[in-house]
């Protein structure tokens, strides 16, 4: 019986864990310039660990309207930015 809630236990912490490396990156970051039209901004960034990439500024694709709106110059934001259809692309704000 305890090697049984042994393994019940070490499962749960390694999908734990597994799900845990899934979970999205969020990266500090200062908006420069938002273009609504074009449904990009402008972001200066912390070193986007996820993407391999340094901190620089650098223009992002936004994924919908209800993020752009999030989205003000000058705001400090935490971001997660994913490559999606090849662009980069910011898919969460916070």
């Amino acid at each position: 019986m305890r090697t049984l809630i042994k393994l019940t236990l070490a499962s749960a912490l390694a999908l734990g864990t597994a799900y845990g490396a899934l979970a999205a990156e969020f990266t500090k970051g200062t908006v420069k310039k938002v273009d609504a039209k074009a449904k990009k901004v402008t972001l200066i960034h912390e070193e986007l660990k996820s993407l391999d990439m340094p901190a620089m500024t650098m223009v992002f694709r936004v994924r919908d309207d209800a993020i752009l709106e999030q989205l003000k110059e000058g705001a400090k934001i935490e971001f997660v930015a994913e490559r999606v259809d090849g662009k980069l692309t910011v898919t969460e704000v916070k």
